[in-house]
């Protein structure tokens, strides 16, 4: 007989915030679920955070309004919270705790996983290898995202980071393989139009189809974006492990899911750390984080894009500071490109893909990869840092050379980064582009191309200098 049916405790002492205070409690075990009966009769979910000499410390998911400490009993259940998951989650709109909301039928279940998952032990990780086609040139050319990958998009307030995540879901693929490829998209704190612009988007577009959407939106309780992250982690890794799927989790907006663990944090009066979010926060995140890899004989993948906006655009906050300690790389959605009109406006600059020479080259995107990014990145710095310097000394003061640098950059930005919201673009007509924007500069300038490199650009017609 499990404990739900044979033990009822009345022993609540305290109401804080959204948690219960117990005492009295014997046998409890961290993450349990348990069932909460208010005085109302109404049947409330919530799970045990804290256990230990007799005392355990319960968050509500539906949050603590009408509960007291003398008509408030509970049961504890013995189990973790599990989502119910198979296939059929593909193509379904679940609430952040993996409830339906698209007024389709509960979940079919093949299984339920406990949504905490397990680590992945150090040495059944294999090094991500292979890259994810996004179809932003951005992303694609300049700091490819490779499977088994974590690479954040750190943004900004007011920025069109949610624009973007909605083109990666539309767009994203692994060419050859569109088949074996699955998205699972979390979005946590985000207003009731965001997420009627996401499922929208994706079900215009047919991208629902293979997505499986978890959505907690800004008026429910800031208990369940704890777990939402964690829910479409479990059903990725059952479509990865399980189904051999390459799988791609982006979750928006995780500066919301860490505001819900520092008011969770302040509840339990527990000692703040840097700008008051607790001092675990980089355990926490990392929990999250690290569920992302390849497993050796596994063939299925998953690979992370979180998204976070940065406070005041401040890259030393805490929530962008850690999860870069965590993460390989960084794409920076820029607020100097977004004023001048620049959609996806993300900077190349400080944008770093760390694992994106395992995913480029011959028998993934193109031989030429490699050497293309290259140089187009030194041509852009060059002429960025000559913005700085005509700002200074005026445009006539420039040699020859160095304006052609600077109309590159400007054409760079318009013509490479610049792309339509619903423009999808290859790896090959990426890279195409690449070239004919080094049409501009002479042979003798493209330093970080081989010869051989730039005759077979020039001989398919991508590479035409002046």
């Amino acid at each position: 007989m499990s404990r739900e049916s044979s033990i009822v405790y009345r022993t609540v002492t305290d109401v804080r915030g959204p948690l219960l205070i117990i005492e009295n409690t014997h046998n409890v075990a961290y993450n349990e679920v348990v069932r909460i009966h208010s005085p109302s009769g109404d049947t409330l979910t919530g799970t045990v955070l804290e256990t230990g000499r007799g005392r355990a410390i319960i968050q509500v998911f539906e949050g603590t309004s009408g509960l007291d400490t003398d008509l408030t009993s509970i049961r504890f259940t013995g189990e973790t919270l599990k989502l119910p998951v198979s296939t059929e989650i593909l193509g379904r709109v679940l609430d952040g705790s993996g409830r339906p909301l698209d007024k389709g039928p509960p979940l079919t279940a093949e299984d339920h996983w406990d949504i905490y998952g397990s680590p992945i032990n150090p040495y059944a990780r294999q090094y991500p290898r292979q890259p994810i086609q996004t179809g932003l040139s951005v992303i694609d050319g300049l700091n490819t995202l490779v499977r088994g990958q974590k690479l954040p998009i750190f943004s900004g307030s007011g920025l069109p980071h949610n624009r973007v995540a909605a083109q990666i879901v539309r767009q994203a693929k692994i060419p050859g393989e569109e088949g074996d490829f699955a998205i699972v998209f979390g979005a946590m704190g985000i207003t009731a139009t965001e997420a009627q612009y996401f499922m929208n988007s994706f079900e215009e577009t047919g991208a629902l189809e293979h997505t499986a959407l978890f959505l907690n939106l800004a008026n429910d309780p800031a208990i369940e974006r704890i777990i939402t992250p964690r829910a479409a982690l479990t059903a990725a890794e059952y479509l990865a492990y399980e189904s051999d799927m390459h799988v791609l989790v982006i979750l928006t907006d995780m500066t919301n899911y860490a505001e819900a663990l520092r008011e969770i944090s302040a509840a339990r009066s527990e000692v703040p750390g840097r700008r008051g979010y607790q001092g675990y926060l980089y355990t926490d995140l990392s929990l999250i984080y690290e569920r992302a890899g390849r497993i050796k004989g596994r063939r299925g993948t998953i690979t992370q894009m979180p998204i976070l906006s940065m406070p005041q655009d401040d890259m030393t906050h805490p929530i962008p500071d850690l999860s870069g300690y965590i993460t390989e790389g960084q794409m920076i959605v820029s607020r100097g490109l977004h004023r001048r009109g620049i959609y996806p406006p993300i900077d190349p600059g400080p944008s770093l893909s760390r694992l994106m020479k395992e995913g480029i080259g011959e028998g993934m995107t193109r031989f030429d990869h490699k050497e293309i990014q290259a140089q187009l990145y030194y041509a852009y710095s060059e002429g960025r840092d000559l913005r700085d310097l005509v700002a200074v000394v005026g445009s006539e003061a420039l040699t020859e050379r160095d304006q052609k640098y600077l109309k590159f950059a400007d054409k760079f930005e318009q013509e490479f980064i610049n792309q339509g919201e619903y423009e999808d673009r290859s790896f090959e007509q990426t890279l195409d582009i690449g070239w004919n924007l080094l049409s501009a500069f002479p042979e003798r300038e493209l330093k970080r191309c081989d010869p051989s490199t730039i005759a077979w650009a020039k001989e398919r017609g991508v590479y035409s200098p002046k």
